[in-house]
């Protein structure tokens, strides 16, 4: 296998797959917050802050469900708030980029180490939902 895939991918060429994945990553999530924002903006510009009540997370902001449908009700703020949820799924995607290319390579050492790194990730955004 490794033969097979030294012959089609180089090692460099991995490296340039996963840091193109890295810039359409935040280009595509700068470009959803951007147009979340001219949204909210013209829906919402010419309103005065409430400085003197808390009101907290909206309702819908806090979950996946909720932003997407928040999306497809064209929100200003669920549609911002999936740019932000896209920008910080873009290193976690390399991660996985990274595990398959260290298994293509044979390379186990990297592949639990990177595996490793993956699970604290997981672990440190999941373990907030308990509370």
């Amino acid at each position: 296998m490794k033969q097979v895939f030294s012959k089609y991918f180089r090692d460099k060429d991995i490296q340039q797959l996963i840091g193109r994945q890295l810039r359409l990553g935040v280009i595509i999530s700068s470009a959803i917050v951007l147009a979340g924002g001219l949204i909210y903006l013209r829906r919402h510009g010419h309103e005065l802050p409430a400085y003197g009540a808390f009101t907290g997370v909206r309702e819908g902001l806090d979950n996946l469900p909720g932003i997407w449908n928040g999306v497809l009700n064209n929100r200003g703020m669920n549609i911002i708030q999936l740019g932000v949820v896209l920008l910080i799924a873009t290193p976690i995607i390399r991660i996985v980029f990274s595990v398959i290319a260290f298994l293509l390579e044979k390379d186990y050492l990297y592949v639990v180490l990177t595996l490793l790194v993956l699970g604290v990730i997981l672990l440190s955004m999941l373990g907030g939902m308990a509370g």
